[in-house]
């Protein structure tokens, strides 16, 4: 007994050495951004050292008058927050009807549904782009906001929604039809308090999905002060146009802090996205 104890104690702490090993990969460029940040410019590329010789915190203070950084922030936040809540909504509602209602072309409508999943935004960004010139859309967060919801982002959440929608027992509808509840109703009062743990996946994965995106506001914002975060790291550039790395090291950390505390804090219903996915079709 003592030596299977001993045996198992054994590869526990190698089991433990091994994943640290494999995971220093991952880390080591996160460390790396977060040493970087606080560097002074001639030290960011100097002999690689854990730890700067000098911790420059004025670096973050030097982000915020370097460019309106703050002003980025909010608006990355804003048209996260408008993009995550709208989503939910939309998709709760379009994946109630694709899995309960009956109506002529459903199943056609949910094939396009599927098939603009796989649609690269870099196909449509033209199109769009003069779709939105045509009706003076252009240098607003309109574009991004409404390309955030009704984009592939928005095909998936409702792809999510259905597939969860289609394991609910039918039992439970129809006991709110009797008591009287309509199709509304009963969406409202029953199902979709149901679906939280779905709402939730779904509402974190559109968050992380357009809090990253970098391709529309790169192709609708030309106006500084309406720049979101992405955009606004590659702004991190002297007069000669070479990257100020310790800024955009800074600013980088200050972006990707929050969102992988996020990631963190609810990595397990990410994942729970995906099984609601492979739910019943």
């Amino acid at each position: 007994m003592k030596r299977k104890r001993v045996f198992s104690l054994l590869g526990r702490i190698g089991g433990f050495l091994l994943l640290g090993v494999i995971a220093l990969p991952f880390i080591f460029p996160f460390w790396w951004m977060i040493t970087s940040s606080l560097k002074t410019p001639s030290e960011v590329f100097g002999p690689i050292s854990l730890l700067p010789k000098t911790f420059v915190w004025s670096n973050y203070r030097d982000v915020f008058t370097y460019q309106p950084f703050a002003s980025h922030y909010f608006n990355s936040l804003y048209i996260a927050v408008v993009v995550t809540f709208v989503t939910a909504f939309l998709a709760a509602l379009a994946g109630y009807a694709f899995a309960r209602a009956r109506f002529p072309g459903r199943s056609l409508l949910f094939l396009v549904l599927l098939s603009s999943m796989m649609m690269p935004p870099e196909v449509t960004i033209i199109p769009n782009f003069f779709i939105m010139k045509q009706i003076n859309l252009i240098n607003t967060h309109i574009p991004i906001i409404v390309l955030g919801i009704f984009g592939a982002q928005g095909a998936f959440s409702t792809f999510v929604m259905r597939q969860y929608f289609l394991s609910v027992p039918r039992e439970l509808e129809e006991a709110a039809y009797i008591d009287g509840l309509s199709r509304f109703g009963t969406f409202c009062r029953i199902m979709l308090p149901l679906a939280v743990p779905a709402l939730g996946s779904v509402s974190i994965l559109a968050l992380l999905n357009s809090w990253n995106t970098f391709l529309e506001p790169l192709v609708f914002l030309n106006d500084l002060k309406k720049f979101t975060l992405p955009l606004s790291l590659n702004n991190f550039r002297d007069a000669y146009g070479s990257p100020v790395w310790q800024l955009q090291m800074a600013a980088t950390t200050l972006s990707v802090l929050p969102i992988l505390l996020f990631y963190i804090l609810a990595q397990k219903k990410i994942t729970n996205a995906m099984v609601f996915s492979g739910l019943k079709g």
